[in-house]
């Protein structure tokens, strides 16, 4: 059986590589990354990623409009999306679950957090949103 593969997607160089080093730790999968929104929406469309982890402050299209686009194809319309964000009010929280993402991290996140979502994304089938 392959690897799930798991897109990251953070335009902080730091953070990715955190992110990329994390992942290993925690679950058995196949990382690809991505720095920009649009790179995001190409490597989803490439890579057919089993999970998402999508930081929403990103220099060129919001991870807001990310997950719309996302959910509106038809390769990534049920493929799980985890926002990881540093935007921590409700109304935040309420705008990016709202636009189409799974579930929700806030930065700095805790490698148990992360492990529980990326544990539960990758073993639990997805239904459209």
């Amino acid at each position: 059986m392959n690897k799930p593969i798991v897109l990251a997607v953070d335009d902080n160089l730091d953070n990715l590589v955190l992110l990329e080093f994390q992942l290993a730790a925690v679950a058995d999968c196949a990382i690809v990354t991505a720095a920009t929104g649009k790179a995001a929406l190409h490597m989803a469309q490439h890579s057919h990623p089993d999970l998402i982890l999508l930081d929403i402050q990103l220099p060129d299209i919001s991870g807001i409009e990310v997950a719309q686009q996302l959910r509106q194809r038809p390769h990534t319309a049920t493929t799980p999306i985890v926002a990881l964000t540093a935007l921590a009010r409700n109304e935040d929280r309420d705008r990016i679950l709202n636009s189409g993402c799974n579930a929700y991290l806030t930065k700095p996140y805790d490698l148990d957090d992360l492990q529980a979502v990326v544990t539960h994304h990758l073993t639990q089938p997805c239904s459209p949103l």
